[in-house]
């Protein structure tokens, strides 16, 4: 007999939590790059995107903290401490978020030119890996606040010595946008003053670049990305809140100003045409072969705003996903000739060609999560449509979560792909955004149950 989805959800919550755990703050574990004469001990407060030491032998080297991936991380703790019944557990999460308050700050002390004036630990690079290196001139423009520009830096705490895809501007929005989270939960954070500090900082450097031409967040390409507006916005929002909140009025009003700069230009990537949001506008002014991506949905889960326009009541962020649906489901093997009940399998974008180019946990539970917040969040003028609204998203979030069931093994394990052919898992091992991805997706649902069976409650008391 096939388990019951809601027995499914509760013991895979279980497993994502305890492995997401080993992503932070992950002292027991060195990694080494002989490559790059490298022997990494991660320090407490980072949070890795994966703590297997692969060296892409195959699965790639995530052994590094990157700005997106750890807030994600930490924004999921912070839902598994508010729903935790366990008080041990609560002041265990406290305790990761004040090493991750404190790494971030130590972060700010980094200066690339430091690595320019003393280059002896080029030497120790093999032959074989300097074509990898980041070059003098870019390292020394890693300090002061352009640090946080950074895609990712080492768990212990150094620069990232690799060339890579620079800069990025969405991660120090992200932060801002968990620490706020923190700050407003019920758990008590005996860091407030230092968190303060990382949150000012974050705020700073978002209202300054946030609008500025970036890689997208796949790293992949320059120029403005909705994904990187969309979070930006949400941040400076809240962070003009937070300011107003503690008397600075002047910062809260650059926040808000610089906010409905980025917010008027989300409205320029809807294409009434095609039926979706672009997800970015190139710097070189050509058109981009990935117009159509998932980092849509996944901006205004994470930016999570209220409201109609670019939050997970835009009927037009449904109308984006539906295109995805297309996409994928056509492009896919495994979704082909689907069961009933289950939802695509979705990707990044079209043709993507990373590792199996298939389909990401992330992606198939972010568009889950979407359906289960617009479904918390339902309010049509009639109570009778209210319910039958809730109702219809929450079948659809069912249907991906079913889809991302069929691909999960036995152990509950994920990766950060599963292959479009096979749905054999591919790419990063224990993936500790897919299992962010779940325990968010999951708590989305709980709530909109419980919104939905408020809302029938509601619907029978009043003989409608």
């Amino acid at each position: 007999m096939t388990e019951p989805l809601d027995a499914w959800i509760a013991r895979e919550y279980r497993h994502a939590a305890a492995q997401m755990l080993r992503s932070i703050s992950p002292l027991e574990v060195t990694k080494e790059r002989p490559g790059f004469g490298q022997v990494v001990h991660p320090i407490r407060g980072a949070i890795v995107a994966s703590p297997v030491p692969a060296s892409y032998d195959p699965d790639p080297d995530y052994f590094f903290h990157w700005y997106r991936d750890s807030a994600a991380v930490i924004d999921a703790l912070r839902v598994l401490a508010e729903e935790s019944e366990s008080e041990a557990f609560r002041r265990t999460a406290v305790g990761h978020f004040d090493d991750f308050v404190s790494f971030g700050l130590k972060l700010r002390e980094l200066d690339g030119r430091a690595l320019v004036a003393a280059p002896a630990w080029r030497r120790r690079v093999r032959a074989d890996f300097v074509r990898f290196l980041r070059t003098d001139e870019d390292l020394a423009k890693a300090h002061g606040a352009a640090v946080a520009a950074e895609t990712r830096v080492n768990a212990d705490g150094t620069l990232d010595i690799s060339s890579w895809p620079r800069p990025q501007h969405d991660g120090p929005a992200l932060r801002a946008l968990a620490v706020m989270r923190w700050l407003r939960s019920a758990a008590r954070v005996p860091s407030e003053a230092a968190a303060a500090e990382l949150l000012r900082a974050d705020l700073d450097f978002t209202r300054a670049r946030c609008g500025q031409p970036c890689f997208d967040i796949w790293e992949e390409e320059l120029g403005y990305h909705y994904y990187t507006l969309c979070v930006g916005a949400a941040a400076l929002e809240a962070g003009g809140a937070w300011h107003e909140a503690h008397g600075a009025a002047a910062e809260a009003d650059a926040c808000r100003a610089e906010a409905a700069v980025l917010r008027a230009r989300l409205d320029g990537y809807w294409s009434a045409e095609t039926g979706f949001f672009r997800s970015r506008v190139l710097a070189s002014g050509e058109r981009s072969e990935k117009e159509l991506d998932i980092s849509v949905v996944l901006a205004v889960i994470h930016a999570d705003v209220p409201g109609i326009r670019h939050s997970v009541s835009d009927g037009r962020v449904h109308s984006t996903l539906a295109r995805l649906d297309e996409l994928f489901g056509a492009e896919y093997a495994i979704n082909r000739n689907r069961p009933p009940g289950r939802a695509p399998a979705l990707g990044r974008y079209r043709a993507d060609v990373y590792y199996s180019g298939g389909a990401y946990y992330f992606s198939t539970l972010g568009a889950a999560e979407l359906c289960f917040r617009a479904a918390a969040s339902a309010s049509p003028d009639s109570r009778a449509a209210t319910l039958e609204t809730m109702q219809s998203l929450i079948e659809r979030g069912d249907a991906y979560l079913e889809t991302v069931r069929a691909f999960t093994p036995p152990s509950g394990d994920l990766s950060e792909q599963f292959d479009q052919r096979s749905g054999e898992q591919s790419s990063a091992k224990h993936l500790a955004w897919s299992y962010a991805a779940f325990i968010t997706c999951a708590a989305a649902r709980r709530r909109a149950l419980a919104r939905a069976q408020q809302a029938s409650g509601d619907h029978l008391s009043r003989g409608v």
